[in-house]
């Protein structure tokens, strides 16, 4: 295998877990609404999900580890990602924050910031602020 094949199937083991995350809080309520089901579409594409592997993730998410990042700011970029799968059913189901908080404690929040960091999270994205805005926010909020 190559050197560079490394990094690359590196790179989609870690969108896949990034995604099989995102799904994992899309069925909290126990299904997935049709905004979730369009946000589920744009992120796939984004991170670069085939469609024979969101079919695998859809029908068992929880297959694929969660690899968190080593960076804070990857961290801040997935949490954004989760928190707006919470927010886009735009009710928040107990369900979907426990979740949220468990994906928080995956990624690599302390248990000790963790409630506060996903509170956070979700009133920037109840905003509506794009990531830039967000990882600002969130690497500030304690100045």
């Amino acid at each position: 295998m190559p050197f560079s094949e490394l990094f690359d199937n590196e790179f989609k083991q870690r969108n896949r877990g990034h995604f099989s995350a995102i799904v994992r809080v899309a069925f909290a309520d126990g299904k997935i609404s049709p905004e979730e089901q369009e946000f589920l579409n744009k992120i796939s594409s984004t991170l670069q999900i085939s469609e024979d592997e969101y079919k695998e993730i859809l029908k068992d998410p929880w297959k694929h580890p969660i690899n968190p990042p080593y960076l804070y700011t990857q961290r801040l970029e997935r949490l954004y990602d989760l928190a707006r799968m919470v927010h886009v059913d735009h009710h928040l189901g107990d369900l979907q924050e426990v979740m949220l908080r468990r994906m928080g404690l995956a990624l690599g929040f302390t248990p000790g910031n963790v409630n506060y960091i996903v509170a956070k999270a979700l009133s920037l994205v109840d905003k509506k602020v794009d990531l830039d805005t967000f990882v600002f926010e969130m690497e500030n909020m304690n100045k």
